[in-house]
């Protein structure tokens, strides 16, 4: 593959690559990073691109990796911390308290999620790519797509409304 194909192939969804760097590591620096990060992977691979079905959901699968191993480093807690301290005027601290304990529940549901129904959230609910952008980037139809999103969902659902009545008695 030469450069000119190599830059075709990856030029179209580099900026979403950013976004997912960007929303899992807050800091648009970090995010700057990890975008170059992953597009230096990508070239390094470039010769063995053509064997993945999509190079596409293979970068979004280096990113979201990628992210994880910043998050888990202490540079990267450090910036957690400052991001946290940040206050909105506008939410009051109960709710701004509760509203991260739930985000955070719901990053480590979707953490223990298959992959696929990881990325498929992602893309979904998160980049809002359509179905058949997940179908063809999933190399799945879109029946599937749809019922990997819907058992994912209604994971964290369950998960959720576990977490949130604990210690409730239910008759």
């Amino acid at each position: 593959m030469n450069n000119n194909e190599f830059v075709k192939l990856v030029f179209p969804f580099r900026d979403k690559v950013f976004r997912l760097a960007k929303r899992l590591l807050v800091s648009t620096e970090e995010a700057e990073d990890a975008t170059q990060e992953v597009l230096v992977k990508l070239w390094n691979k470039k010769q063995s691109l053509s064997e993945y079905t999509s190079v596409e959901a293979f970068a979004m699968t280096i990113t979201k990796n990628f992210c994880l191993d910043q998050l888990k480093s202490k540079r990267a807690g450090n910036l957690q911390l400052v991001h946290s301290n940040y206050t909105d005027r506008e939410a009051g601290l109960q709710q701004k308290i509760e509203d991260k304990d739930s985000w955070n529940w719901v990053e480590k549901i979707m953490a223990q999620l298959p992959q696929q129904q990881q990325l498929i959230i992602q893309m979904r609910d998160v980049e809002q790519y359509e179905f058949d952008e997940i179908a063809k980037i999933m190399d799945m139809n879109e029946t599937a797509v749809r019922v990997a999103l819907s058992r994912g969902r209604k994971t964290i659902r369950e998960e959720l409304t576990k977490k949130h009545s604990y210690g409730i008695r239910q008759n």
